[in-house]
C-alpha cells in the first residue's frame, strides 16, 4: 500500500511541476523573444520480482518478467527553439534575428550574455543598450546628432550626420549562436548565459555560415501558443487529479484492511 501511495506522490510532484513549467510559458505570452519550454518526463527504478526468462519449471522459462514501476519525476525541462513571429516597430533600433543566433550582450560584472530580446535603445553616452542598460556587444555608439539609423540585414549599422546626404559606417552587429541552444542557462531579464552543455559561442556576420539575418524596426514575439498550452494544463489537471484519486482509493483500502482484518 506505501508503494502505491510513493508512486502516487510522485506523479503529484512531476505534474505539479509541468504545470509551474506551463504557467511560466503562459506568463510570458508577450515577453520578446520568449522560447517556450516543455518539461521531460522519466520513470523511475522498477521493482524486479520475477527476471524475465527464469526459469519456471526445469525445462520452460517465463515469458515476460513481474516488474512494478515506482513513479515518476521531471528529468528536465527543454527549450523549444522555433522562430517567434516578426512585429513590425517605429523605433528603428529595434531589431530582430530572423534565423539562428543570439544578441550579445555585455554585463556589468564583465561576462557576455545572451538574448533574443532586441528592443534596444540610445544611452546617454550614445551606445545601443538593452531596457536595463547593459550594452550591446561589440559597442556601437550613435554620435549625437545623427539624423538617421540604419542597420542592414548583415549588422551594418549606418547613420546620416545633420548636413550630409550620405550615409557612413559606425559599426558592425555579429550575433552568437551555439552548437546546442537548448543547453544555455537562463538568467532572467532576457538573457541566457554559456555552460558547458550549450558549448562555446560560434560568432559570425549575421546572414553568413547559417547565422540568422537581422530584421530592424522589428522584434521577435514569444513562440507560446496559447491554445497549445491550455490543452497542456487541462491535461496537466486531468493527470493531477487522477493521481489524487489514487491516494484516496489506497487511503479507503487501508482503513478497510484496518477496520475489518
Amino acid at each position: 500500500m506505501s508503494s502505491a501511495l510513493h508512486t502516487a506522490r510522485s506523479g503529484l510532484d512531476a505534474q505539479d511541476m509541468r504545470m509551474r513549467v506551463i504557467s511560466n510559458n503562459l506568463a510570458n505570452v508577450n515577453t520578446t523573444g520568449f522560447k517556450r519550454d516543455r518539461a521531460e518526463f522519466q520513470s523511475l527504478m522498477y521493482q524486479n520480482y520475477r527476471q524475465a526468462g527464469a526459469n519456471s519449471e526445469q525445462s520452460t522459462q517465463y515469458a515476460t518478467g513481474l516488474n512494478v514501476g515506482t513513479g515518476v519525476r521531471i528529468v528536465g525541462t527543454e527549450r523549444i527553439n522555433t522562430q517567434g513571429s516578426m512585429q513590425s516597430t517605429d523605433n528603428p533600433t529595434d531589431m530582430a534575428i530572423n534565423g539562428a543566433g543570439y544578441f550579445q550582450v555585455l554585463k556589468p560584472d564583465g561576462t557576455i550574455t545572451y538574448t533574443r530580446d532586441g528592443s534596444f535603445t540610445v544611452s546617454a553616452e550614445g551606445l545601443l543598450v538593452t531596457n536595463d542598460g547593459y550594452p550591446l556587444q561589440p559597442d556601437i555608439t550613435v554620435p549625437e546628432g545623427a539624423r538617421s539609423l540604419t542597420i542592414g540585414k548583415d549588422g551594418t549599422v549606418s547613420i546620416v550626420n545633420a548636413g550630409d546626404s550620405s550615409p557612413s559606417q559606425i559599426g558592425q552587429i555579429q550575433v552568437a549562436n551555439f552548437l546546442n541552444p537548448a543547453g544555455l542557462q537562463p538568467l532572467g531579464d532576457n538573457l541566457f548565459a554559456e555552460t558547458a552543455a550549450s558549448g562555446a559561442p560560434i560568432v559570425g556576420t549575421p546572414g553568413v555560415d547559417g547565422l540568422g539575418e537581422i530584421n530592424q524596426n522589428m522584434l521577435e514575439t514569444s513562440n507560446v501558443n496559447m491554445v497549445e498550452e491550455m490543452v497542456n494544463m487541462i491535461e496537466t489537471q486531468r493527470a493531477y487529479e487522477v493521481n489524487s484519486k489514487v491516494i484516496s482509493t489506497v487511503d479507503g483500502m487501508m482503513q478497510y484492511v484496518t477496520q475489518n482484518l
